[in-house]
């Protein structure tokens, strides 16, 4: 069964297939603004693209998949970034970069095959000459501050891929998203698009030789995919990906000066994965419930329960992320390590051809990437295998094997599933000493007192004949 996703823009469910002669599959998705650490609201994307790769890798096989996803290390934020903390952009974004990747190989994602910078030069050079043609064909234009702008009523598809001017007609409202509202006196049209910006004090050292008849300054952000997609994957691509949040205006913009600049169909194949919900509310700074991976780690929460609970509900479905929801991913992590273990006993660690016992997980995968009936049907299989003292340890290892392709396809790496060992702060472990040696003088007022101080402060003293530990409240 062939792997089919959700089309965004014909609204129907296709199969994914290359284009290519030379059989490759070409995806590209968009990474993050490397100017502080993603949340989990990105990286359920990131997972779910990180599935789509896993199955594609199944499907063609490893050498026949060409996944790119880039960088963004050059825009308002990133540069905003590096002014407040008076450092270099580049070591700024190296630093975020860094993060970025310890977090995504902690929660087992694969990494890209090609992950393209904005500001590297041969890329600049690349969103420059796409600029340069959008301006020698009419697409484009340079403003009064030399800034260039995508002239949106120059291509007659705009839109739909969002269906925004079937919603909304009239200039002021979606067409001119806050991001496309910016500078709006240098434009001709509210609902133009920044290819390329100019150079402004607040920008610093930040600036690169502008398009003809352009000024100095840097590329908007929309022109970057773009450019390094047509770059490294070639004019049209097999599938692109992103969050829902990114499909207007950032994808929409995507197409229409892709398709301008190159005369050809963008992306044959869009996916976008819905928004995270943490209990129950959109994730903000002032709720308190905006988790980055580092916050759920502080919580005593393994990086793979994360990335269960990540895929426990239908990617295309607003997901509603609990520490409960977290909390049941790890023992149902816990319940397939123990078949895994069962299978490599049984098996007397042997591995044969796949057998077909968890087709049914396959098949929730590839229609639309259905991961929580994949789960339920992985489940259900294992109840249902049936092996006993007599089955044969060949039987067992094609079993076994076909579990293993099936944890593949998830990414669950099995042996990082324990929970981090968190240590205390300093001040909650001279607590615990000053009630251990409380309770060691039979001083229990003071020992109950001081064991109260500790809990105020999160955290667990666990009492053994020897000593003591401590361990983080649930929360």
């Amino acid at each position: 069964m062939a792997l089919k996703l959700y089309d965004s823009l014909t609204r129907s469910l296709k199969p994914l297939q290359p284009a290519n002669a030379n059989g490759v599959f070409t995806f590209y998705n968009c990474g993050p603004t490397v100017y502080a650490p993603a949340h989990i609201g990105n990286f359920r994307t990131f997972v779910v693209n990180d599935v789509i790769r896993r199955l594609l890798d199944l499907e063609f096989g490893p050498d026949k998949v060409k996944h790119v996803r880039n960088l963004t290390d050059v825009d308002d934020k990133t540069i905003k970034r590096a002014r407040e903390e008076g450092r270099a952009l580049a070591e700024v974004t190296k630093q975020w970069t860094d993060k970025f990747h310890a977090d995504c190989d902690a929660l087992n994602c694969l990494r890209p095959h090609v992950e393209p910078r904005a500001a590297d030069p041969k890329f600049i050079d690349a969103q420059r000459n796409m600029i340069e043609v959008l301006m020698e064909k009419g697409n484009a234009y340079r403003a009064a501050d030399g800034s260039v702008y995508f002239k949106v009523s120059s291509f007659d598809g705009y839109g739909r891929l969002s269906r925004v001017k079937e919603r909304e007609l009239q200039i002021g409202t979606s067409l001119s998203h806050k991001s496309q509202a910016v500078d709006a006196d240098e434009k001709e049209d509210a609902t133009d698009f920044a290819l390329w910006k100019a150079w402004k004090p607040e920008d610093g050292p930040n600036k690169w030789t502008g398009p003809k008849g352009a000024s100095d300054g840097r590329p908007g952000w929309h022109i970057e995919c773009s450019a390094m997609s047509k770059a490294i994957l070639g004019p049209t691509i097999d599938l692109h990906t992103g969050g829902v949040d990114l499909l207007f205006p950032h994808h929409e913009n995507e197409i229409a000066q892709s398709e301008c600049c190159n005369g050809t169909t963008f992306a044959r194949h869009w996916y976008h994965s819905e928004h995270l919900l943490v209990d129950g509310k959109k994730m903000s700074k002032s709720l308190g419930n905006l988790y980055t991976l580092d916050d759920l780690v502080a919580k005593g929460f393994s990086p793979m329960a994360i990335r269960y609970a990540l895929l426990a509900g239908h990617p295309r479905k607003q997901l509603n992320f609990t520490l409960d929801s977290v909390h049941a991913a790890k023992v149902n992590l816990g319940d397939l390590r123990g078949w895994h273990e069962f299978l490599v006993i049984r098996s007397g660690g042997q591995r044969s051809t796949p057998s077909g016992h968890f087709n049914s997980v396959f098949d929730a995968l590839h229609d639309d990437l259905n991961t929580p009936a994949a789960l339920g049907a992985l489940f259900k299989t294992l109840k249902s295998l049936g092996i006993t003292d007599e089955t044969p340890q060949v039987q067992v290892g094609s079993i076994l094997s076909a579990f293993e392709r099936v944890l593949f396809a998830f990414g669950f790496d099995l042996s990082a599933i324990d929970e981090p060992k968190t240590e205390a702060p300093a001040e909650v472990t001279a607590l615990a000493e000053k009630r251990w040696a409380a309770k060691q003088a039979k001083d229990w007022a003071a020992a109950d007192a001081l064991r109260a101080e500790i809990t105020a402060a999160g955290w667990s003293m666990l009492d053994r004949k020897d000593g003591y530990s401590l361990e983080p409240l649930k929360k």
